[in-house]
């Protein structure tokens, strides 16, 4: 089932016009937890507790059970293995959402950025990086921060 789902994302994310909104809202699901996890091991340490994190946010904002959530997770996380740039994926995003969506993606970001209780200086990077390729303004990025740091 999981590589059934993982070619269809896949496809979907190949093609610029999906057709189906099902699979356009798969490869948007996928396109942004594999960004958390490459956030959550930009500190070549992924955690419990960042793993945690992760779940829990892709449960909740997907409003998904806790098994389509691993699942989901899992996939992320053998797709960020051969990850080489983001850049396929905040094109997606940035396409598809609008600019509350995509900040709620870079707050999840900074979410998961301190989720081992600190943040590293490559978490840090990437994920400015992941808001300037979404168009998401600076001092908007840096209240996400602020509050992410203040949770």
């Amino acid at each position: 089932m999981i590589r059934r789902l993982f070619v269809q994302v896949i496809e979907s994310i190949s093609v610029s016009d999906t057709s189906a909104g099902v699979d356009r809202d798969a490869a948007l699901r996928l396109a942004t937890a594999v960004l958390m996890i490459d956030v959550a091991r930009a500190d070549h340490l992924f955690d419990e507790s960042e793993f945690e994190r992760v779940l829990r946010l892709v449960e909740q904002h997907f409003q998904l059970s806790p098994e389509e959530a691993a699942e989901l997770v899992i996939l992320a996380s053998d797709k960020a293995d051969d990850l080489v740039s983001v850049h396929e994926f905040t094109e997606l995003l940035h396409e598809h959402l609008d600019e509350n969506e995509k900040a709620r993606i870079v707050g999840m970001l900074w979410d998961v950025a301190y989720a081992d209780g600190q943040l590293d200086k490559y978490e840090d990077s990437l994920v400015l990086k992941i808001s300037d390729l979404l168009y998401v303004s600076r001092p908007r990025v840096m209240r996400l921060k602020h509050d992410a740091k203040h949770r």
